[in-house]
């Protein structure tokens, strides 16, 4: 099993397949690098270098009860690039993966990379006067209790019961993806930790590429996000995926790779 140890001491899973250039895969909350397979096929046979990350406390990497904040995943990734001397790389992000990748560049800013997609995940989960797009229903009045039994059903979106792409998903990898407790003390303290950042300075400060996925039907927050965060850079574009949730990649996957195969191209 192929393996990292963080600056402060995690153990962390990655795969690595494929020659050329080199593309990270970064899930997101509570999710393992297999939930990446139809991407990490798609990848391989454009010529590509695929490395899906399993992030601390997600997949086969260690759950330690530390270091679960933004700004520690963000740590991990760099630490992850650095040990295996990764340069020029394009990193995709779902989700929270997204939101570890603006971590990371705002630590570490864009040396090591080439291009940065993300994939429905919003720069700034909690809405206010000058952000409509966040979390539906989250504020900062209620940000402190918002979390506090899980993730909530919004009512809004693409049907929870549309699985046909999770059903293909575990057809391909012969078993269901191992997806992490959310309710554990440590990735709830992660979950409220993601909720409070807002990543739009980040964002405008980027200087490679940038592609903003969104599905038009996300179950979390509007659209809209991907074209206003674009927006924001002049290195940045946005794609609307339509009939598609939160879960774009895996709902609807031959759309999300051609996104990401122009992109990168």
């Amino acid at each position: 099993m192929a393996t990292i140890r963080t600056s402060d001491g995690v153990r962390l899973h990655y795969t690595d397949d494929g020659d050329g250039p080199a593309v990270v895969l970064v899930a997101g909350f509570c999710a393992p690098a297999e939930s990446w397979e139809f991407q990490r096929r798609a990848l391989l046979g454009e010529g590509y270098r695929v490395l899906a990350l399993d992030r601390r406390s997600h997949g086969r990497s260690e759950r330690p009860a530390y270091g679960q904040r933004m700004a520690r995943h963000g740590k991990d990734l760099h630490d992850f690039l650095a040990a295996l001397r990764l340069e020029e790389v394009a990193l995709v992000g779902g989700s929270m993966g997204g939101s570890t990748i603006w971590a990371y560049q705002d630590l570490f800013g864009d040396a090591r990379l080439r291009g940065v997609v993300t994939i429905d995940q919003t720069p700034k989960m909690i809405n206010d006067e000058d952000w409509a797009h966040g979390f539906y229903g989250l504020t900062r009045t209620n940000a402190g209790v918002f979390f506090d039994k899980g993730i909530p059903e919004t009512g809004r979106g693409r049907p929870g019961d549309r699985r046909e792409g999770f059903v293909k998903l575990v057809e391909v990898l012969g078993a269901p993806p191992a997806f992490a407790d959310g309710s554990s003390p440590p990735m709830r303290a992660l979950l409220q930790d993601h909720a409070e950042k807002d990543w739009r300075d980040v964002i405008a400060r980027t200087a490679v590429p940038a592609l903003f996925v969104a599905g038009r039907d996300s179950q979390f927050w509007p659209c809209e996000h991907a074209t206003d965060a674009a927006a924001s850079n002049e290195h940045a574009r946005a794609v609307v995926i339509d009939d598609s949730g939160h879960a774009v990649n895996i709902d609807q996957p031959d759309r999300t790779n051609a996104a990401i195969l122009e992109f990168l191209s």
